[in-house]
């Protein structure tokens, strides 16, 4: 869900990606490399995102990762989930006090 968001604001390239959710979530979601690219690739086979190679700030040619339609669709409902979620943890603590 979290690199849907950020596909969401604007195409990007792997490292950036992971660099924005550094950048937002003031340093406390790390990605690292290992896992971002294995997870970039699920998402782009469910049809989530597409790819296309660019070239970068830095001017290296890097794969930008494009969110679709389909994956704005399921960053809506992967949203809706992750609010029943919180929802839910809320009342279970609040029924401790």
């Amino acid at each position: 869900m979290l690199i849907l968001q950020v596909l969401a604001l604007e195409p990007a390239h792997g490292y950036a990606i992971a660099q924005r959710l550094l950048q937002i979530s003031r340093a406390v979601v790390q990605v690292n490399q290992g896992s971002l690219y294995p997870a970039l690739h699920r998402l782009e086979q469910k049809g989530w995102l597409e790819s296309e190679w660019r070239q970068s700030d830095a001017g290296r040619d890097a794969k930008f990762y494009v969110l679709t339609r389909t994956g704005r669709k399921q960053l809506v409902l992967e949203k809706e989930s992750w609010g029943r979620l919180t929802e839910a943890v809320r009342l279970i603590f609040e029924a401790g006090n």
